[in-house]
This record gives C-alpha cells, structure tokens and sequence, in this order.
C-alpha cells in the first residue's frame, strides 16, 4: 500500500477548501493555497492512472462515469434549491461541459493526452523529456500570445493555466514509475528546500498582486510552483513508512478525506458564502462540518449511480459481443 499518496489527496482538499475561505478567517491572507491544491490533486490523479488496463473508450468511459454522476446530482440539487442560476450559464454547461467546476473541466480534457502518454512505452519511460517539451510549447505560447500586462496566470479557468496542470499529471506519474528510486528516502535537505520553496511561491504570489510592473515575469510563479510539487512528492514519498505508522483514527480520517476529495470541491461553493457571516471561529467549524457530511451523503449518492452506469455500460457491451449470453 502506498500511502503517503492518500495522504498528499487529503492534503489537496484541505487545501483548496481552505482558499475557498474568503471572509471566514478574520484576514484573507490565511484563505490561499488553491493552486497548490490543484496541481496535487492533479498529480495525485497522474501517479495513481499509470498502469492502464484497458482500451482508450473504456478506460475514458470509467474515468467520466466517477465524476459526471456526482456533479449532475449536486447541481441537480442547487438549481432545485434556487443556488444556481442560469445567467451567464447554460444547461450543458452546468452539465456536460465546460461544467461550473474548472477542475472538472481540466481533468476530462487532460485524461486524453494523459493517455496518449502512458500508453506510448516511448514517452513513458521519458517522462521528464516530455514535460521539457510541454514546457517550451508553453513558453512560446507566453511570449508571443500571453497577454502579459497584469497578473492572471494563475486563474484556473483560463486555458494557460492547463499547461500546468498535465504537468502536474505527468509528474505524479514519474513518481509512480520511480516510486522504488524516491519512497522511504527521506532526507532533511528535501524538507528544508520544499520550505524556502513554498515560502519563494506565496511571497511571489503577493508580489505579482501588488506589484504591476512585474506582470511580464509572471511564469516564474509557475515554475516555482511545480517545483514545490516536486519537493512535496519527494519529502512524502520519503516518509511513507513513518506515514504507515501513524495511529489508526489520524489514518482513517486521512482515508475518509481523501475518498471524498471530489464531493468536498462541488459541495463547498454554495455553503462557504451563507456560514461565513457568522463570528469566527463559529463559522470555520460550521462550515467545515457542513461541507463534509454533505460531501459523504453525496459520495454515497454517487457512487451507486456511478456503478449502475459502470455495470449497465459493460453488460450490455457483453451481451452484444456474445450474441445474448450472460457471464
């Protein structure tokens, strides 16, 4: 089992909910974090696809089928409730694509060039030469057509931003390819730069916002970003036996986190901002319980959707190919 990366999905649904906190914390300063939420949900998604059981249809079908499910019910549910409007959104959009959540929309995008990737022996087993390349698209792509004059690289429905993103993916997968090279190697050294690294990246972050002038080296904050989720991989990897080891309530509430990480997202947008009016810390612990027995409710919901579609696709595949006959 390996589950330090259990841990680092926990992580990035912490994460994410806790930028989405605006006006809960008496300063804003605290509610961030989003984006590094996101490209380790995204490597997260990256390091556990890599071994690839099926054709492309297949495979692609059981990826959309254990998302589309649960975001149909939840916005099912919040239009029904009136939380939802249609000003500015259309029906497939709420529903089929882009979808409200940009995470969604990324993801079932990035899964096809994922695929390619891993499926190809060739550039599987050059991973890092890959990510070189992506990296170069996206600069040329920055120099020429980015409009630079103030700071936005790291808005998540922007396109650009994708580039980052299947990185990300790409990224998680080396390590599950290398996990015997990286996993319970821990070194200091590793700890101390993900430190300066992540505190290069928010320093960064703040001088881009306030700083106009520095708008024409905004990708830097990318690239200081990717590597902190390196260094993140690296130092959790490093530990994942000490991470084993942990008391059995800390390791099934990582577990319970970590299996709902995808209803923590879709739930928290409506609840956040009709909690966050009332004193703090009263408001944190309101919000935050909220969010996660509604996010249970809706995985259970979910989940059996998910499955009926999951059996009724292949049974019926099954029945054509053997004429009628059941297994």
């Amino acid at each position: 089992m390996i589950f330090f990366i259990t841990v680092m999905k926990a992580l990035a649904a912490i994460l994410i909910t806790n930028a989405h906190y605006s006006g809960v914390y008496p300063t804003d300063l605290i509610a961030n974090g989003g984006l590094l939420g996101d490209v380790l949900f995204f490597a997260v998604a990256g390091f556990v696809l890599v071994n690839l059981k099926y054709s492309f249809s297949k495979w692609y079908w059981k990826r959309l089928i254990r998302v589309y499910p649960t975001i149909w019910i939840i916005t099912l549910i919040y239009i029904g409730l009136g939380f939802y409007k249609f000003d500015g959104w259309s029906i497939s959009e709420y529903f089929l694509f882009p979808t409200y959540y940009h995470f969604i929309a990324s993801i079932v995008l990035l899964y096809v060039p994922y695929y390619l990737v891993i499926n190809n022996k060739k550039l599987k087993n050059n991973i890092p030469l890959v990510m070189l390349v992506i990296f170069l698209i996206q600069i040329v792509i920055y120099v020429f057509f980015y409009d630079k004059s103030f700071y936005h690289i790291d808005t998540v429905r922007e396109p650009m931003v994708r580039f980052l993103f299947f990185q990300s993916m790409l990224l998680g997968a080396y390590f599950r390819i290398k996990k015997s090279k990286y996993m319970n190697y821990n070194y200091y050294i590793n700890w101390l730069l993900l430190l300066v690294l992540i505190s290069l990246y928010f320093v960064s972050k703040l001088a881009f916002v306030h700083f106009e002038y520095m708008s024409p080296y905004q990708i830097s904050n990318q690239i200081v970003l990717f590597f902190v989720l390196y260094y993140l991989f690296r130092c959790f990897s490093g530990i994942d036996s000490s991470l084993e080891m942990l008391p059995l309530k800390i390791k099934n509430s990582i577990n319970f986190l970590a299996k709902i990480t995808l209803e923590i997202y879709l739930v928290q947008y409506v609840i956040i901002p009709r909690l966050d009016h009332i004193v703090f810390p009263l408001n944190w612990v309101l919000i935050t319980a909220i969010i996660i027995i509604a996010a249970y409710l809706l995985h259970i919901i979910g989940s059996k959707v998910s499955n009926i579609l999951d059996v009724t696709r292949y049974d019926k595949l099954s029945r054509n190919v053997t004429g009628g006959a059941e297994y």
